[in-house]
């Protein structure tokens, strides 16, 4: 198979490409930054991926190399989590996300012949947050700034399917795994500073790395798969629970609380993503039969800790 991959350097994209090397399949990453992605990727390690220099929010020859492929992965986007949110910085969080995935979609409807099938990121964000909730897949959109990126970045990728290219959307959790959100929780602990985030009681719906980049292989190679999918584990838990099975992995306590205005003066808008949650269920996922290597928290961490 022949796959192109947008946010191929990060977190879930280079798993993905290392995952696509292992079974030799012919990959497409597409970068604004070939040096970097030259260095992550080395031909002599990677001797089937092509590296396409591209402008996400532009048309261009890149989405010429679209043809021919069986299936695009769309994981590109500004980062969230990553510094306030500005009026500049929030526009660019839509923009990055609605524009690149329009601009996909562009290449796509050129493109002869077309890919079988568009695997296009979303976020849990889609819901807005809730204690008391429970979303699946069929609940309503929310109503803060996270849904709204939600729905605008979905909306671009719903407009696939006039082309009669199937299309899933992951609605992505917290991806835990060997850096990304763990990276930045270790320290505490093991300075025996660690504890829960804000309240406690907001929920954490996460999934393995392994989990997600298995789940969007079986997207590309199964025709059923189609729509939309929470791609989260089956067990979210509060972050109170999460913090001391993080702490217990470690054989550290978790006792020292980070207060929400310590989070709001670092992000300031940014800080609903870890003070304010929801509770996920997979249910579209789970009524796929798909097999969870980390289903719960505990298994997850002692895996990557």
């Amino acid at each position: 198979m022949k796959i192109a991959i947008t946010g191929g350097t990060g977190f879930v994209g280079s798993r993905l490409v290392a995952k696509l090397n292992e079974k030799k399949e012919n990959i497409l990453i597409f970068t604004r930054n070939k040096e970097r992605t030259q260095k992550m990727f080395p031909n002599s390690a990677f001797p089937t991926l092509e590296i396409v220099p591209y402008t996400p929010k532009k048309s261009g020859d890149w989405q010429e190399k679209i043809a021919g492929c069986d299936a695009v992965v769309n994981l590109a986007g500004e980062p969230l989590a990553e510094g306030r949110w500005t009026s500049d910085r929030k526009q660019e969080i839509i923009l990055s996300r609605q524009i690149g995935t329009q601009k996909i979609v562009e290449a796509i409807a050129k493109a002869d012949p077309k890919p079988q099938v568009l695997i296009n990121a979303s976020a849990i964000g889609y819901y807005g947050t809730s204690e008391t909730q429970i979303f699946a897949e069929n609940s309503p959109s929310g109503d803060d700034f996270l849904a709204e990126v939600c729905q605008k970045w979905e909306a671009e990728a719903e407009k696939v399917k006039e082309n009669n290219v199937r299309l899933v959307i992951l609605r992505l959790g917290i991806v835990l795994g060997n850096g990304g959100a763990i990276a930045k929780m270790i320290t505490p602990f093991k300075l025996f500073m660690g504890g829960s985030i804000g309240s406690g009681k907001q929920w954490f719906s996460w999934i393995h790395q392994e989990d997600i980049v298995n789940l969007i292989l079986e997207a590309i190679t199964h025709p059923e798969i189609a729509g939309v999918y929470n791609a989260t584990s089956p067990n979210p838990v509060r972050m109170e629970k999460f913090c001391y099975t993080l702490g217990e992995v470690l054989h550290r306590p978790s006792w020292l609380p980070v207060p929400s205005f310590a989070i709001e003066a670092i992000l300031g808008d940014g800080a609903i993503v870890v003070l304010e949650g929801q509770n996920v269920q997979p249910k579209a996922v789970e009524a796929l039969g798909f097999n969870y290597q980390y289903p719960t928290v505990k298994s997850a961490l002692q895996e990557i800790l």
